[in-house]
């Protein structure tokens, strides 16, 4: 069995004998400071990156998330619901692509937008499921089945 204090006793006792010079180096003039990137070694790097990929994927996705608003094919039930699912899910994982390349491309704003393009993606999922799952109010246009044959009572 280990006796820690006593470990630790020693271990204390090393400490004192070194000089706190020699514990924790001075800092070297220009180095920035421990745990931080030179701005320069970030600067490097950024320069030679471009955005526009990142803006293009962004585009794509919103082209898309306000496409959905148009959507002209029936999606109360059966395949025009399916169509419709493949559609949200397209705007959303759209989103989530043009958030990955504004992320990595340090767009701030444009991440933000892609960001709320999830959010659209899954409000518009929510709209459609909830109603179908008991959770929310149905209406018409979204029954409780998600075929289009008749409930069983």
């Amino acid at each position: 069995m280990t006796d820690w204090d006593a470990e630790l006793k020693k271990i204390d006792k090393q400490l004192e004998s070194i000089s706190d010079a020699a514990l924790v180096p001075a800092p070297v003039k220009g180095a920035p400071p421990v745990g931080r990137v030179a701005p320069a070694a970030v600067a490097a790097p950024q320069a030679h990156t471009r955005t526009w990929p990142a803006l293009l994927r962004l585009a794509l996705a919103s082209v898309l998330a306000v496409g959905i608003l148009f959507w002209p094919y029936p999606s109360t039930c059966g395949m025009g619901l399916a169509g419709y699912f493949a559609a949200i899910g397209a705007v959303t994982l759209g989103g989530l692509w043009s958030s990955v390349w504004t992320w990595r491309h340090r767009t701030a704003r444009a991440h933000i937008l892609s960001l709320l393009l999830v959010g659209w993606g899954i409000a518009l999922g929510a709209r459609e499921i909830l109603p179908r799952s008991g959770y929310a109010k149905a209406d018409p246009a979204r029954p409780v089945t998600l075929s289009c044959s008749a409930p069983v009572r």
